[in-house]
């Protein structure tokens, strides 16, 4: 840790640095010096008011009083008074300016002279190390080697920063010192720390951190007898001291499953990254991409099941879950009040089955014991999870309440008052022919034509028809080849085979605006050079808006990057989601109920679903092969509480990008018109020059950082990029094109398209 002081009249400008953190400025501003001096006392770290003097001015500040920190000697106001958090701080008493600019200050009051040290003794201590306690020294660039004479060691290693946490919990030797849940896979030597590879890549990406020497340590397949080691093994960092062991959490350990080591693997090997390029195209050999990828596919709906998703939503939209369990200050406990209101629903289901199914309602009825019926709520809760992920417009009001009944009945304490419970894996396309012995079918190359998408786009209807009975005769090939006789029929072959169909519909409909709109990126505005300031993407900081400032290059380098990523991100969605209900409904992550500023939350940590993020990013930077801007991805705090927000937020970037990619799209239409022509030509030039309007301003402002609800919420991370694009959607109505929208056929950003 180190500080230093900028003085300008009687303002101060503290720099303070804290571990690794990045230096911060704090600007002081006091009357008078010696208050200024005894806040650089605190900054520094050294020795803090007693625990008597700490009771007093607690006792001082609730009597009302004037507070101080507690020496008769010291007159200014700290601790709770002018500097709230100052009682971290070892806080010396003020001395003069001149005794401190010329010799060490006196000991400590309640010392008595008899024990208080010689001025010969102080000096012979202090001038061996030639760091004497002055103010000229602690404003030199040797500050870091100064210690107090009266501070006793213990005081000086453990000391923070003013805005440092005073409990930090170590790292697990062999796991990754930045996500702190993966095997350690590299070393690297210049920041003494190890990493993992998706980590090393994030943090040495660019500066002078891309020079640091590295060495490899060992692969993840040694990570279990490193967790079984490391318990008896003593803690590296502070806790050292103390002599106490670094105690490995077995379970978080078990949490960084082979799962997650294939996700690393996936972002940093060449190998086995599966690229979009990577799709089969109808005729090609499939190899294992449709496998990987069923893993992840939900399976489509029966007739049967439908029914049972209308209880489903009629019982949660009626259901008052969220707005009684997710609440402050309640009569009955939470964990009873979550008890009640499951079996409030369970029994709505259990009524709503009976009218819809007399016969199978009375099996439900006849024992008056959830726990008997298990399997039927699973089943229904499981396909209400499966038919969201498979669309996801739908459910946009029940999900949430759904997702969190769900979260809550995977505690402890409501699993013993319950007796059930209500959670079951999803069922996929991969499980489904695996239990049938049946994976070859997603090896057959007949697969890519049995599942592809048929547009009909710049197409006769001749065309059109002839794929479409291509794709009927593969599905029926395919359904008689691999059909089990007794376990797996020919309409169980083609559910699954129209599942992964829905899926391609879903990336069709989510991830080609994305590369639609990179494609219009490329076709009208240079890499490099603009043409004129219509085309130019240049942004100022404070103009328009805009909260960053980049040149023509650097804004199309950043808005090329942002629709990249998001492409990426659609492409690997269903993962994502899958990932993220893990996290959700993990029994091992809890959740605290927290006020985000957007009302109360639930903040939950999500480290499956932040782990795939990182490894998506880095694919997408290694594709880019430069970054612009914060690579800082936001999941479990304020902006991002949990992965089911997380989920949300990227599921709507189709919402909008494709009603702009459609308006784009119907403008040579439109220009058929003579007279919509004629307004075209004199307000634009030409369709082109609309277009290119459209676009200049939806790549400057829709990534301009702007959106947040104060200054240090948006930027250039992760998801700030999504919230200025939001942003500039709520600001349509007052752009100059915005009737050539409503002339498309526009009707919003939330419409159906």
């Amino acid at each position: 840790m180190w500080a230093h002081m900028q003085g300008h009249g009687s303002r101060f400008t503290v720099r303070v640095r804290v571990g690794a953190a990045f230096p911060r400025s704090i600007t002081v501003g006091h009357r008078d010096r010696e208050r200024d001096l005894h806040m650089a006392h605190s900054l520094r770290g050294f020795k803090s008011c007693g625990n008597e003097d700490e009771q007093r001015a607690d006792e001082s500040d609730a009597a009302g009083g004037n507070s101080d920190c507690g020496r008769k000697r010291c007159g200014t106001r700290t601790c709770s008074g002018r500097f709230p958090r100052a009682r971290l701080f070892q806080c010396p008493a003020p001395q003069p300016l001149s005794a401190l600019s010329t010799s060490p200050p006196h000991p400590t009051s309640k010392m008595s002279q008899v024990d208080a040290p010689s001025s010969d003794e102080t000096t012979s201590q202090a001038e061996p190390s030639g760091n004497t306690f002055s103010l000229e020294n602690i404003l030199s660039g040797d500050h870091e080697n100064i210690e107090h004479p009266t501070a006793p060691k213990e005081a000086l290693t453990s000391a923070g920063g003013w805005d440092e946490e005073t409990a930090h919990e170590n790292v697990a030797q062999g796991f990754c010192v930045e996500c702190e849940d993966q095997p350690a896979q590299i070393h690297c030597e210049t920041c003494a720390d190890s990493f993992c590879e998706v980590c090393f890549a994030a943090q040495h990406r660019k500066g002078t951190r891309k020079r640091h020497a590295t060495r490899p340590l060992s692969g993840p397949h040694e990570k279990k007898s490193k967790t079984d080691s490391q318990e008896a093994a003593p803690a590296t960092n502070g806790n050292a001291a103390n002599g106490e062991a670094m105690h490995v959490d077995e379970a978080a350990a078990e949490d960084s499953d082979e799962e997650l080591e294939r996700a690393a693997d996936e972002a940093s090997s060449s190998k086995i990254d599966i690229v979009l390029s990577a799709q089969p195209t109808p005729g090609s050999s499939v190899g294992e991409w449709f496998v990987e990828r069923s893993k992840y596919i939900p399976l489509r709906l029966t007739l049967q099941e439908r029914k049972y998703l209308r209880l489903l939503e009629a019982a949660l939209n009626v259901s008052e879950y969220t707005d009684k369990i997710d609440t402050i200050g309640f009569g009955l406990s939470k964990a009873k009040r979550i008890v009640h209101q499951i079996r409030e629903l369970c029994a709505i289901l259990s009524g709503l089955m009976l009218s819809a199914d007399y016969k199978q309602g009375q099996e439900l009825f006849q024992d008056r014991d959830f726990k008997s019926n298990e399997k039927f709520y699973q089943d229904i809760f499981e396909l209400g999870r499966r038919h969201k992920i498979m669309n996801p417009d739908k459910m946009r009001s029940t999900y949430g309440k759904l997702i969190y009944i769900l979260q809550d009945s995977q505690t402890p304490e409501v699993k013993d008052l319950l007796g059930f419970t209500c959670v079951k894996p999803i069922k996929t396309v991969y499980t489904v022919l695996e239990e049938h012995d049946a994976l070859d079918l997603l090896r057959d190359d007949l697969v890519s034509v049995a599942t592809k998408e048929i547009y009909s786009e710049g197409r006769t209807r001749r065309e059109i028809q002839r794929d479409i009975k291509a794709k009927e005769r593969a599905i029926e090939t395919l359904a008689a080849k691999y059909a089990r006789r007794g376990s797996l029929s020919e309409e169980e072959v083609r559910q699954c085979l129209y599942s992964i169909g829905d899926n391609h519909a879903f990336l069709r409909t989510n991830r080609d605006p994305c590369e639609r709109m990179i494609a219009y990126l490329k076709q009208y505005f240079h890499p490099t050079q603009p043409g004129d300031s219509k085309s130019s993407l240049a942004i100022k900081n404070g103009k328009g808006g805009a909260r960053l400032t980049h040149d023509h290059s650097k804004q199309y380098a950043y808005v090329l990057q942002s629709l990249t990523l998001w492409r990426e991100i659609l492409h690997d969605m269903f993962h994502l989601w899958t990932l993220a209900e893990q996290d959700l409904l993990n029994e091992n992550v809890p959740y605290r109920l927290r006020d985000t500023g957007q009302g109360l939350n639930r903040v939950q940590a999500a480290p499956k679903t932040s782990r795939m993020m990182h490894a998506i990013l880095n694919r997408a930077q290694r594709s880019i092969g430069s970054w612009v801007g914060s690579s800082v991805i936001h999941m479990g705090d304020h902006n991002v509480p949990n992965a089911l927000m997380f989920i949300d937020k990227y599921s709507q970037v189709y919402r909008i990008l494709l009603p702009i990619c459609n308006t784009l799209a119907q403008i040579p239409r439109l220009a058929e018109n003579p007279a919509l022509r004629s307004y075209i030509d004199d307000e634009w030039g030409s369709p082109d020059g609309l277009a290119r309007d459209i676009l200049a301003d939806f790549f400057r402002h829709g990534f301009d950082g702007s959106g947040a609800g104060n200054y240090f919420d948006a930027g250039s991370c992760i998801d700030g990029r999504l919230t200025s694009a939001w942003n500039w959607c709520s600001t349509l109505e007052k752009k100059r094109f915005f009737p050539v929208f409503l002339l498309t056929g526009f009707i919003g950003f939330d419409g159906d398209w």
